[in-house]
């Protein structure tokens, strides 16, 4: 049995903790002694800890996010009761702030706020030998990247075929948007190239098809992003047949001729590229500390959208600081001019930690205390409005970034993208009152009546919906009449993308 169960509650299967891989693979002498065990939130506390506790472990080390905290201090208090013996170490970026308020750490033995690699084996080897450290809260050493061991060899040959394998080859962030966690950060530290690059072919070479890399800045220092789209360039030429998919986060200003280059050399599927917007204003984005050039980022997002096959997920935050309903509303448009494959629209979270907090009194910021502690309402934005945009965010994704509804989907929006479907979205909730829990079908109709309510005509908001359902490769059945179709053109060949990003692309 091992002495050092490290363990996390991912929020579905497919998503592999880097985290829990990057402890084993630090634990020195005790990593023969060290085990992952790894679950999802949806299941239950109980069953988790039967799992644990059939192990026997002398140490837990468990990872806290803002989409476990929940579950996993359920996990804690039943571990407690159960075997008060047992060590238990919290980390990860939940638990590295405003520690003395949450119940998960006060029911814990020991907490490592930051990063874990050497702080957690460092904490360890006195709980199995003696004597037990005192203190509770160890802050995280950050050594140089280079005297860390990569976790890639933790990745199992079942992780390697059925998830995402999750790579970095840089921490931290050099920006200092107040938002975001990595506003603390110091700066970007790169890990050692050509020792990545192995580490990558390592990966390549025992199958892995699917990286994820974490990094914030991708794009940062160009001459390294070359380099690794270049080692994924060459394996594609050799392999044409078994492409890769990737996922990078870029800085959306910043996109030389260096980097154009290589990006428009991937195939259909191959790529997928997030970009961080969050806002169009330059009064709020100078209030939170956001350094973007409007004009360069929009440029780029249109360069990327007609000259690469890249499907380009960008975000958009409703509530921050000083922004209002009329300015997210211009913004929402022009980014839909833009003509990204998806918008997620998401809500400001106030995260642990994070100097978003100083603009709570003079902005009027009002904050869930539950996770994941989402914006309630602003100075510029009440309660019933945050609300309103809340839902629409949710409606949006399931019909926009869908990929389901190609031709229906810009007539619904017109000329004011974000006016029409804030008005289709209140409509929807009012017939409905449900956000979630809603057929496919039932979509379907529901943007059928809206496009009548905007002068389509019944037979043409028929035809559009029925090629859009048909081409979606839905096999249910649309509950109004539709004209006779002829089948969906499939074309052969294999793509790395996922069902969602195959339909924005039409691959």
């Amino acid at each position: 049995m091992p002495s050092i169960v490290l363990a996390t509650l991912n929020a579905r299967y497919a998503h592999a903790s880097l985290g829990l891989r990057c402890l084993r693979a630090n634990m020195g002498g005790l990593r023969d002694d060290t085990v992952i065990r790894e679950f999802v939130i949806r299941t239950p506390p109980e069953q988790i800890v039967a799992d644990l506790l059939a192990l026997k472990p002398t140490v837990i080390g468990l990872g806290i996010y803002i989409w476990n905290v929940t579950q996993t201090t359920r996990v804690v208090e039943l571990l407690k009761a159960a075997a008060p013996h047992i060590s238990v170490i919290l980390g990860g970026p939940e638990v590295s702030h405003e520690i003395d308020g949450q119940p998960i750490c006060r029911r814990a033995d020991y907490i490592v706020t930051g990063w874990g690699d050497a702080t957690f084996p460092r904490l360890v080897r006195p709980l199995l030998a003696g004597p037990r450290p005192l203190t509770k809260v160890h802050a995280g050493d950050q050594p140089p990247l280079a005297e860390l061991a990569m976790p890639y060899a933790e990745y199992t040959a079942a992780d390697l075929r059925h998830r995402h394998v999750y790579v970095e080859a840089s921490r931290g962030c050099p920006f200092k948007c107040e938002f975001c966690l990595s506003a603390l950060d110091r700066t970007a530290w790169p890990f050692p190239r050509e020792a990545f690059l192995r580490e990558l072919d390592r990966l390549w070479q025992r199958g892995a098809r699917r990286f994820k890399f974490v990094d914030r800045t991708f794009n940062l220092r160009t001459e390294t992003s070359v380099a690794i789209l270049d080692f994924f360039l060459q394996r594609l030429q050799r392999e044409p047949h078994d492409p890769p998919f990737l996922h990078f986060e870029l800085i959306p200003d910043h996109l030389p001729e260096a980097l154009r280059a290589p990006l428009m050399r991937f195939p259909d599927g191959s790529l997928q590229l997030e970009i961080g917007i969050q806002t169009f204003n330059p009064a709020v984005q100078a209030l939170i500390s956001r350094r973007q050039d409007n004009a360069a980022a929009a440029t780029n997002l249109r360069w990327l959208r007609e000259h690469t096959a890249a499907h380009l997920h960008v975000d958009l935050i409703a509530g921050l600081p000083g922004e209002g309903l009329e300015s997210l509303a211009e913004g929402f448009d022009r980014l839909v001019g833009l003509g990204p494959h998806e918008i997620q629209l998401g809500i400001l979270k106030r995260l642990r930690g994070t100097p978003i907090v100083r603009h709570s009194e003079r902005c009027v910021m009002r904050y869930s205390d539950e996770t994941p502690y989402e914006v309630l309402s602003t100075g510029q934005i009440d309660a019933a409005t945050m609300q309103r945009i809340k839902r629409f965010a949710r409606y949006w994704d399931l019909i926009a970034n869908s990929g389901r509804f190609p031709r229906a989907l810009p007539r619904l929006l017109g000329d004011a993208p974000f006016s029409r479907f804030m008005a289709f979205a209140d409509s929807l909730y009012a017939s409905t009152r449900r956000t979630h829990g809603l057929a496919v079908e039932e979509l379907y109709a529901q943007v059928r009546a809206g496009l009548m309510r905007h002068g389509t005509s019944e037979a043409d908001a028929s035809m559009l919906l029925a090629l859009d359902y048909r081409d979606s490769g839905a096999r249910g059945r649309l509950p109004f009449a539709i004209p006779a179709l002829g089948r969906r053109l499939v074309v052969d060949g294999k793509s790395a993308a996922l069902e969602r990003q195959r339909r924005h692309l039409g691959v």
